[in-house]
């Protein structure tokens, strides 16, 4: 549980001070007082046909396709990030319940989504 919550305080260093947690309820003392609603980010990418040729010719040898890890790890951020706006415009102080979820829109093309609960914590 210590780590849990050192991991989250180290998360208030953000200039925003928003708290993103998986878990339900804040850490240590801290108490939900609000419960602000749904709030959430997301991205859709493509696949680049440069990339598409990178990543056959590494499906023949093995190996991390590094391209596309880079990719979605940007596109997570954004999402993140984009639901942090939300609820810093909501006046959050946290969001709880923080998941992440991915779907194919159309061939080649994935959406990411970010979602979780605002809160004001008191």
């Amino acid at each position: 549980m210590n780590d849990l919550i050192s991991a989250s305080a180290d998360l208030t260093h953000r200039p925003d001070g928003l708290l993103l947690l998986t878990t339900d309820t804040p850490p240590g003392e801290q108490r939900v007082v609000e419960v602000l609603g749904l709030v959430r980010g997301n991205t859709i990418r493509a696949r680049h046909l440069g990339h598409d040729i990178v990543a056959i010719l590494k499906s023949l040898v093995g190996g991390e396709i590094g391209e596309y890890t880079k990719m979605l790890a940007q596109s997570r951020e954004q999402a993140l990030d984009r639901m942090r706006a939300e609820a810093a415009a909501r006046g959050a102080k946290a969001v709880l319940g923080v998941r992440i979820t991915t779907s194919m829109i159309m061939q080649n093309t994935s959406e990411i989504l970010a979602y979780g609960t605002a809160v004001r914590l008191g």
